[in-house]
């Protein structure tokens, strides 16, 4: 397994493959409680939590999942990398010495990537940065797995800004060979790095296409993703945001025009009335407390393969 895990990116489709695989029997032996095969997995291990946003799914998930691993939670104060305080050079090399993996949420993607170039012995797991989400999406891909036979001809369509969710699940949806329709207003487009990105990580000939007509974008998907149009530290916009994304809201009017049956998908939190009508979140087919609860799962594999 990867030391670190920054993004799917990390990944390849073999090692993401055999991930889902872990984390579906992970589910399936929860059950068994203490007598799980993996319930001292990370016996001995310690596993930091340093958020430095808001977190609800992701704390919780993790804290749960290393303990269930048999491992040990260690909370970390998030005004330990502000700069005036200590330089996060030596913040990180204690880490290193204490604990042997840490769950980093944080801004800038680039402060993960310096810190795993200082702690070249500390696996580095990102639970979430301005520009990606990728424990996020391989609880997106588990949901999938457990509602298609196959990730073979399928499409997703994500409806909103191309944030770090997108990002994310254009890399992971491409990397496991399916298409991908992306619908956002002019402005909010995935970075032309990421498209490129996708490009390279394409299998089966999955192809990624840009709309700004979200009906354009969800016309005989199987799936349909959006999240909230205003992201954590960008409140300042929200005015704006909300009148500019106002056509891109998920309703049931425009999920009419995926295919039947087609599973709707949001990361969470919502605002709903927002992004997506209560009709839709609330429907049978949305699956986004399926998408939450795996979350535990798919990061508990991540764990094991990474740790254990």
């Amino acid at each position: 397994m990867v030391q670190n895990f920054l993004s799917i990116l990390d990944l390849d489709p073999d090692r993401l493959g055999k991930l889902l695989e872990l984390a579906a029997k992970l589910k399936r032996q929860r059950v068994k409680g203490m007598k799980a095969p993996t319930a001292a997995a990370l016996n001995g291990k310690h596993v930091g939590l340093l958020f430095e946003k808001p977190s609800l799914r992701t704390r919780v998930t993790f804290t749960i999942g290393v303990r269930e691993l048999g491992g040990d939670i260690v909370e970390i104060p998030a005004d330990v990398m502000h700069a005036d305080r200590e330089p996060i050079n030596d913040v990180a090399r204690n880490l290193e010495r204490w604990v042997d993996a840490v769950v980093i949420r944080t801004f800038a993607q680039e402060r993960l990537q310096h810190i795993t170039e200082i702690t070249p012995n500390l696996h580095v797991i990102n639970a979430l940065t301005n520009e990606e989400h990728p424990c996020q999406a391989l609880a997106d891909m588990q949901t999938l797995s457990e509602k298609w036979p196959s990730f073979d001809g399928r499409r997703i369509a994500f409806v909103g800004d191309g944030n770090n969710v997108c990002t994310s699940l254009v890399h992971v949806a491409m990397m496991l060979g399916m298409a991908v329709h992306v619908a956002t207003p002019k402005g909010y487009e995935l970075p032309d790095e990421v498209v490129d990105q996708a490009a390279a990580v394409s299998q089966k000939g999955a192809g990624l296409t840009e709309y700004t007509d979200p009906k354009a974008a969800v016309r005989d998907a199987d799936a349909v993703y959006t999240d909230v149009w205003t992201s954590m530290g960008q409140e300042v916009e929200y005015t704006d945001r909300s009148k500019t994304f106002k056509r891109y809201q998920v309703n049931e009017n425009l999920m009419a025009l995926a295919k039947p049956g087609a599973l709707f998908m949001h990361c969470l939190p919502a605002h709903r009335g927002e992004e997506v009508t209560d009709e839709v979140i609330e429907s049978p087919i949305s699956v986004v407390f399926d998408q939450a609860e795996n979350r535990l799962h798919a990061q508990k594999a991540l764990l094991v393969q990474m740790l254990a």
